[in-house]
C-alpha cells in the first residue's frame, strides 16, 4: 500500500494524505521519508504554490510508529549518541519549516506526539473542533522531542501539557495558540481548501520572504536554539529509571504496544482509554 497519496484538489494546491489508516498514520520512516521526499518535490514545482497536509481515516497522526524500529531506514542522516532521533526527528521538522513554499496541516481526530510534530513544522495549521491534541509520552516516556509548547502556547499552558499529557480539543488548541482556527469537521476539507487557495494567489517569491519575516522573528527570541537544546533534556529523561523501565517492554509487536499504551493512559481514562470511544 502506498504510505503517501498525493492529488491537486484545486490549481496551485498540491495535498498530502497520509495513507496509514490502519495505523492512525503511525510515522515510520518509510511515511516520515515519502512526506519529505515529496515537499522537497514540490518546492521545486513550479505549478506548486502550497501543500495540504492530511490524514485518511480517523485520525491526523497518531505519533511515531512504537512497533517498528524507527533506528533503521533513517531518511536522512544525524549524528550518533545519546539522543540521536530526539536530534533526527527536529532536524527533519526544520527541514519543513525552512522551505520556501508554504504547508498547510489539516486535523482531525487524533494528533498527538510525533502527529503534533508534524502539524507544528507547517505554517499554517486548522483543526476540526473536535480533534484530539495532546503528547501522552509526558506520562511515563520523557518530554517530547521537539519542545515547542511554550513557544506556541505560552509558560502556563505548557506547563500543563507537560505535566499532565492531557489532549486539547481542536478549539481549544486554537484558543491557546496552537493551531491557527479550528472548524466543524465537516467543514474542515472546504475552508482549508479556501484558504490555500488565496495563499496559492501569492507569487512563491514574495511568500518565502513573508515566511522568513515570521520565522526569523521566533529565532532571534530563541525558539530554534531552544527546541535543539530540548532534543539533549529529552535524552536525559530517557536515562530514569521509570523511563528506561518502561522502554524495555517495548516488543515492537501490537499486542505488546496496546498494551503498554493502555497502562500508560488507563488511569487518565483518556486517549484509547476514553470510555466514550
Amino acid at each position: 500500500m502506498t504510505v503517501l497519496l498525493v492529488d491537486t484538489p484545486i490549481p496551485g494546491v498540491r495535498r498530502l494524505t497520509l495513507n496509514r489508516p490502519e495505523k492512525r498514520n503511525a510515522l515510520n520512516n518509510e511515511l516520515r521519508g515519502a512526506i519529505f521526499k515529496a515537499l522537497e518535490a514540490h518546492d521545486g514545482d513550479g505549478e506548486v504554490k502550497v501543500t495540504v497536509i492530511r490524514g485518511a481515516g480517523p485520525a491526523f497522526c497518531s505519533g511515531y510508529d512504537l512497533s517498528a524500529d524507527n533506528r533503521v531506514g533513517q531518511p536522512y542522516h544525524s549524528a550518533a549518541g545519546l539522543g540521536q532521533w530526539s536530534r533526527h526527528v527536529v532536524e527533519g521538522w526544520f527541514k519543513v519549516w525552512d522551505l520556501a513554499k508554504p504547508v498547510i496541516a489539516q486535523v482531525h481526530g487524533y494528533c498527538l506526539a510525533g502527529g503534533t510534530e508534524l502539524a507544528t513544522a507547517c505554517d499554517l495549521v486548522y483543526v476540526a473542533e473536535d480533534a484530539q491534541i495532546g503528547y501522552p509520552p509526558v506520562r511515563l516516556m520523557s518530554p517530547p522531542d521537539m519542545q515547542f509548547h511554550p513557544w506556541l502556547m505560552g509558560m502556563r499552558q505548557a506547563m500543563e501539557s507537560m505535566l499532565t499529557g492531557d489532549a486539547l480539543s481542536g478549539r481549544e488548541a486554537a484558543d491557546k495558540g496552537w493551531a491557527t482556527r479550528a472548524y466543524a469537521a465537516a467543514d474542515l476539507e472546504r475552508e482549508v481548501l479556501a484558504i490555500a487557495e488565496r495563499v496559492a494567489k501569492l507569487p512563491t517569491e514574495l511568500a518565502q520572504i513573508n515566511k522568513r519575516s515570521v520565522h526569523r522573528a521566533m529565532e532571534i527570541s530563541g525558539m530554534r536554539a531552544a527546541i535543539r537544546a530540548g532534543t539533549e533534556i529529552q535524552a536525559l529523561a530517557f536515562q530514569t529509571e521509570p523511563s528506561k523501565d518502561y522502554m524495555t517492554r517495548f516488543r515492537r509487536d501490537g499486542a505488546s504496544v496496546s498494551k503498554l499504551l493502555t497502562e500508560r493512559d488507563a488511569q487518565f481514562a483518556d486517549y484509547r482509554e476514553r470510555k466514550d470511544d
